[in-house]
């Protein structure tokens, strides 16, 4: 009775005590039947049409609805763990900057950790900058610049094979073709992925993001779902179907690995030449951690990788199939800078303004990641609150991309001109503003590689084809652990 009453109640009365207050803990489940309830009703209806990015009520609809009630710092309770949400750029800064030895990453749900591996993204203290020290030289950005032909031949054949030659022979000489990019996205980081921390594709690697996919459905229940110690133990069907997927994917992985350390497939330890010339992820991590080691890394790379660019890549592409004046702008501008059919370099992307725009504002209107957590690790003062030791921090990135009192009156409008840098009307922002990979020590290492990925993807489509939404698409983004759409994304490309 102790954990699961009397000491939420203390906690309770405490941050009432300083002015913060929230929808009221309740035993066992804290907020979380009111929470799910709030986020099923928000996801049976789209986005409005007359505001179609204004997607905040829908994404974070819990937020949204307990923020005009208690106020932009309020708590919440995912069963008895007090969350204090905290949507102001200052104190947000305060959690990852100025005061974040007093903060660290929270423990995510064990399925959930399971699934992403227990890498990075997961690691604590010591271990976590051990490893963080490792990897960072592999994505160094010179280092990351070598892969980009290999991104440009995937993209190409990519629209090779879904949209040049089947719009040639489409139905009725239309040359139109209809592409689900959600799915159609997929395949470069998987193959990127692969390339970068194997130095090669492979069978295996093509299994274990099949395999990952299906993890992934098993592990998204675990986000609106409360804790039971215990209960992952039991031998229930569902249990035992993901044993096995995490068996089989560990075993995939171990494969990859054990091939590469035994020097079996020695042309791969190193600087791959389809690479162009690019060290692979495993040449760093192999002289200084254990198997186990890289098979978590590798997990973490294989989840996180796919599903930050094909998040990234479908709404980049559904905003400029929305706003066509953005898709010709950048057009013009690619074939400015790389001409109509030459294949964008390494050297072109940071010529490619416009672009960089567009992808910047994707991903403060639509981020990958909608919120994160941190966890008070002492008692702790926050904007005139004392924060509780254990007490978790949650920072919903999506309100704060979406807040118009940092981005102005249009802050739920596609407009990449906000992002141009050239002085003009832009007014300075806090330096919390925009965060969609995170910030702090613990800012996605993986950053750049997704951004360069990103826009030698949209710069090869924006040359080859024009594109616009299908009269079958939904507007309705939702989380999966990642933004994507619920219905899909179907758009209608037509080559030029």
């Amino acid at each position: 009775m102790e954990a699961l009453w009397w000491r939420p109640r203390r906690l309770e009365r405490h941050f009432a005590r300083h002015g913060v207050r929230g929808p009221g803990y309740r035993f066992f489940f804290g907020s979380s039947i009111e929470l799910i309830r709030l986020m099923l009703d928000a996801s049976s209806r789209p986005a409005p049409p007359e505001a179609p990015h204004d997607v905040l009520p829908r994404v974070l609809a819990f937020y949204h609805h307990w923020r005009k009630l208690y106020g932009p710092m309020h708590l919440i309770w995912f069963g008895r763990t007090p969350r204090l949400v905290v949507s102001s750029p200052e104190l947000i800064r305060e959690v990852l900057l100025s005061r974040s030895e007093h903060f660290d990453r929270y423990e995510a749900h064990p399925l959930i950790r399971q699934f992403e591996g227990l890498g990075l993204s997961n690691l604590h203290g010591d271990e976590w900058a051990r490893r963080r020290k490792i990897l960072t030289p592999a994505f160094n950005a010179e280092n990351l610049k070598l892969l980009a032909p290999f991104v440009a031949d995937t993209v190409q054949r990519m629209l090779e094979e879904r949209v040049l030659l089947p719009s040639s022979s489409a139905a009725g000489g239309s040359g139109e073709v209809e592409v689900d990019v959600v799915e159609w996205y997929q395949r470069l980081p998987k193959e990127a992925i692969t390339v970068a921390t194997f130095g090669r594709n492979s069978d295996e690697g093509s299994a274990v993001f099949r395999l990952q996919a299906e993890h992934a459905s098993y592990a998204t229940e675990a986000h609106s779902k409360v804790f039971i110690p215990g209960y992952r133990f039991l031998p229930t069907r569902r249990n035992r179907r993901v044993w096995q997927l995490d068996r089989e994917i560990r075993r995939l992985l171990a494969k990859l690995v054990a091939g590469l350390q035994s020097g079996d497939d020695h042309r791969h330890r190193g600087r791959d030449p389809r690479a162009g010339g690019m060290r692979n992820f495993m040449s760093f991590m192999a002289p200084a951690m254990t198997a186990d080691e890289i098979i978590e890394e590798s997990k973490n790379f294989f989840f996180a990788g796919l599903e930050t660019l094909n998040s990234l890549l479908t709404w980049a592409t559904v905003a400029l199939a929305m706003h066509p004046e953005w898709q010709d702008r950048a057009r013009r501008e690619v074939v400015d800078v790389c001409g109509r059919r030459g294949v964008p370099t390494k050297d072109h992307l940071p010529r490619l303004r416009t672009l960089g725009m567009v992808v910047n504002e994707t991903l403060r209107l639509y981020p990958p990641a909608v919120a994160m957590i941190r966890k008070a690790k002492r008692d702790v003062e926050l904007g005139g609150c004392v924060v509780p030791a254990g007490t978790e921090v949650m920072i919903p990135i999506m309100a704060v991309h979406h807040d118009a009192d940092v981005w102005g009156t249009d802050a739920t409008k596609f407009n990449p001109g906000r992002f141009a840098g050239d002085g003009g009307d832009r007014q300075p922002r806090p330096q919390m503003a925009f965060m969609p990979f995170g910030g702090g020590a613990r800012v996605c290492i993986g950053q750049y590689l997704a951004l360069m990925e990103a826009k030698i993807a949209l710069a090869m489509v924006l040359q080859r084809c024009e594109f616009r939404l299908s009269p079958a698409y939904v507007h309705a983004p939702r989380v999966l652990m990642i933004l994507n759409p619920q219905h899909g994304a179907p758009v209608i490309f037509r080559p030029l």
